[in-house]
């Protein structure tokens, strides 16, 4: 006789098989509608980064995707609580090992052939040493970028591009470039060595969210571990 499923199994199984008939009535209409939002999302990262005339996007992403999210998906499922804690930080950390070790001996090395470095955000060499100043740093990098960032752009923008372009495998993979290249223009004061950096930053968060079956808790983590240890190789001087 063949092995009952454990429960942790057939839950996997039925959310498998509801992910699958969702896609299934994926109607035209609610493709076309994730488009338009996608598109409305793009242009608010464009016009407060490049054009300066609204202000920063963050929080109108933040807004806008969690009132998405709820009235159309009917909740928040990528902040749902996971499973596994233990995994889910390891796998945020695998991520910002990751995210770390490229941009420092791949991407700088690279985009340093072509522009200067990558400009800090205003304020970070205000770190150094200052236990206060830092301290308010790690606040807004938890709050802010970690929790209010990857709402704005991994829960939503690439929730709302995947449905555009049919919640395929394919279309994950695509919503997640499109996302990490947004993203990389969310970061357009730091120039071309900092947008690329930041858009590479911006697949390796994608690529965790999809990989880790849309747990945006390993993305929140990740993206807070990335920034810590900025914050504090500035207050210990080992970075500028």
């Amino acid at each position: 006789m063949p092995k009952p499923a454990s429960p942790s199994h057939a839950a996997g199984q039925n959310q498998i098989n509801a992910d699958a008939l969702e896609a299934t009535h994926l109607t035209p209409a609610h493709r076309w509608i994730s488009f338009a939002e996608l598109a409305v999302g793009g242009t608010i990262v464009i016009a407060h980064n490049i054009y300066h005339v609204i202000p920063n996007e963050v929080p109108f992403l933040f807004i806008l995707g969690l009132i998405s999210l709820r009235v159309r998906d009917g909740g928040w499922r990528m902040l749902r609580w996971p499973v596994s804690w233990r995994r889910t930080v390891l796998l945020a950390l695998l991520a910002a090992a990751l995210r770390i070790l490229l941009g420092a001996f791949v991407i700088d090395p690279i985009t340093a052939h072509f522009w200067p470095p990558a400009a800090s955000p205003k304020g970070v060499d205000e770190i150094a040493g200052r236990g206060l100043v830092a301290l308010e740093w790690l606040l807004i990098v938890w709050t802010f970028a970690a929790f209010g960032e990857e709402i704005g752009y991994r829960g939503y923008l690439l929730t709302r591009a995947t449905d555009a372009f049919g919640r395929s495998k394919l279309a994950q993979w695509a919503a997640v470039l499109i996302v990490a290249v947004l993203f990389g223009y969310g970061h357009y004061y730091k120039g071309p060595s900092g947008m690329i950096d930041s858009g590479m930053a911006g697949l390796i968060l994608g690529a965790a969210y999809v990989l880790s079956g849309q747990n945006l808790w390993v993305c929140i983590l990740a993206h807070g571990f990335i920034d810590t240890f900025r914050v504090a190789g500035a207050f210990f001087g080992w970075s500028s």
